[in-house]
């Protein structure tokens, strides 16, 4: 098919081809379910294609229908796959329910942009008949949400989620707990909300700005476990997997302002107010082991994932050298030092989750000092040869440890999208689109069975220098709209143009929907950061 005429998907789908015929939605179409496993994926569409055309689009158990949905066993397609064709009536086959749900979010770019509108559009709802055939490339197709640096109400949780689900992601890693807040009820420890969830005032500009300034306001919130069993419904009903993150043992000045006795100082602590690394960490006492543990049993009756998030990373470890008692500890243990001491938290929680049949998962740092048994690296720091971070990543896998490429040099996108001395405060550094789209998630000299290890990648949203939802949705879009794509495309098929005029319509999705996207077609040069 000729770029002119293309439909404009994103990602772009694997075989796309065009057919004689033409689909139109109207108020007289009807929606069908083959078989009950397909029910749910077509009542869902349903749903999101009622507020803009206004139709009442019946859901009904049958063969016939404008648009059927029917599992099909094909064993290529793998657990996500579908195939779909238009053509006067519409059918969306998959082996999996996830399949028929990826196969909906592809309908649903087939139709005019105002389709993802909230309210009912005076429109023809056309498509020229197509056949396509799809499947992704990985199967961790990831994005991160800091909520701990800026608090998002859980209605623009909710959207956000939506939107993510719309571009075929996977995987939700929802970043919970950090030194200037703690966000999720633990009914066991109140005051980890009640004092965690709180800091007096916030850093304005930048962290590194000096003099300091602060902004005077109090700034916080949480959500209640009845919010956070809500989000994770809505996420699965998208076949989106949410992956709680609660960062320990660095990271947790909130935890430890609302419980003393959980840090290694006898100096009382505030809630966080200012960004960077924090030195205040969690001792290492038994009793700080069981909150740990009473802290993830309640996460674990939250999120159904498989995976549970421990962070672990830039635990800095200048107050246990400090300790006497901690000290005391690590001889007691046999440890030679405070990596190990490190190497060892991480491993009993690794067995705490192990027990409760779940799967530890944290950002490369556990790495060092010793890496605990099937425990998942988070890849984060650094993409190139001789980067620590790099041979922690490449050692790991080829160790049989499952992978996720996170890395800031492309996936990071708290850094600044152009040169534009305009563009609102970033935390630094430049990745602009072009660049997070050419990134190829590899590690070059491993076999086939060690790069099977390489579950998928994951771009990140540090909140730092995003107080609102708006500010999150101009830093992620369009880059992880490149990342959607390289997540899901075969590096043979990736074409930088014609993503860019894609584009062009993703914006017009984006518009329609209310998402606050930066403009993709500002590619500006890499010179340095604003």
């Amino acid at each position: 098919m000729s770029t002119s005429i293309a439909p404009s998907l994103i990602p772009q789908p694997i075989e796309l081809n065009p057919i004689n015929g033409t689909f139109e939605l109207s108020a007289d179409s009807t929606i069908a379910f083959a078989d009950e496993a397909a029910r749910q994926p077509a009542e869902l569409l349903a749903t999101q294609l009622r507020p803009a055309t206004g139709f009442k689009l019946p859901v009904k158990p049958n063969t016939k229908g404008s648009i059927v949905f029917q599992t099909q066993k094909d064993p290529a397609l793998g657990p996500e796959g579908y195939e779909l064709r238009v053509t006067s009536h519409i059918s969306i086959e998959a082996p999996s329910v996830a399949g028929l749900f990826y196969g909906s979010q592809t309908l649903r770019q087939l139709l005019p942009p105002e389709i993802y509108a909230s309210k009912k559009i005076s429109k023809g709802w056309t498509i020229q008949g197509v056949e396509i055939r799809d499947l992704p490339r990985f199967r961790w197709r990831g994005m991160h949400l800091d909520v701990a640096r800026h608090f998002m109400p859980k209605k623009e949780v909710l959207h956000f989620i939506d939107t993510l689900a719309s571009l075929k992601f996977n995987t939700f890693h929802w970043h919970l707990t950090d030194d200037q807040g703690w966000r999720i009820e633990i009914k066991k420890y109140p005051k980890l909300t009640t004092i965690g969830a709180w800091r007096k005032e916030t850093l304005v500009g930048h962290n590194d700005d000096r003099p300091r300034r602060y902004d005077g306001l109090c700034h916080g919130g949480f959500y209640t476990q009845s919010d956070l069993r809500e989000v994770v419904a809505y996420a699965t009903e998208r076949h989106i997997r949410i992956v709680p993150e609660i960062d320990m043992p660095g990271h947790m000045q909130a935890a430890i302002a609302a419980y003393p006795e959980l840090g290694c100082t006898e100096h009382p602590l505030e809630v966080m107010k200012e960004w960077g690394i924090c030195k205040n960490i969690l001792n290492l006492e038994e009793s700080t082991f069981q909150f740990c543990k009473d802290v993830l049993t309640e996460v674990m009756d939250l999120f159904p994932s498989e995976f549970i998030h421990i962070g672990g990373d830039e635990a800095e470890k200048e107050q246990w050298e400090a300790s006497e008692r901690i000290q005391d500890l690590r001889k007691k243990r046999g440890l030679n030092n405070m990596q190990a001491m490190q190497s060892e938290f991480i491993q009993r929680i690794a067995d705490f989750l192990k027990s409760n049949n779940r799967r530890l998962i944290g950002w490369d740092e556990i790495a060092e000092g010793g890496l605990a048994e099937k425990a998942t690296i988070m890849w984060w720091r650094g993409e190139s040869l001789g980067n620590v971070g790099f041979e922690i990543a490449k050692k790991s896998v080829q160790n049989g440890h499952d992978l996720v490429i996170a890395v800031n040099s492309h996936l990071y996108f708290d850094a600044y999208q152009s040169m534009d001395p305009h563009e609102p405060l970033a935390i630094g550094e430049f990745i602009p689109l072009e660049s997070t789209y050419s990134f190829e998630p590899e590690i070059e000299g491993l076999n086939h069975t060690e790069a099977a290890h390489i579950l998928g990648v994951q771009g990140q949203l540090w909140t730092e220098y995003m107080p609102d939802i708006e500010k999150v949705e101009y830093m992620a879009f369009p880059r992880a709209c490149a990342l959607a794509e390289l997540a899901w495309l075969p590096k043979k098929k990736k074409n930088f143009a014609t993503f860019l005029r894609r584009m062009q319509m993703q914006e017009k999705r984006f518009a329609a929907t209310g998402v606050n996207f930066r403009k993709s077609k500002s590619v500006m040069p890499h010179t340095t950061a604003p």
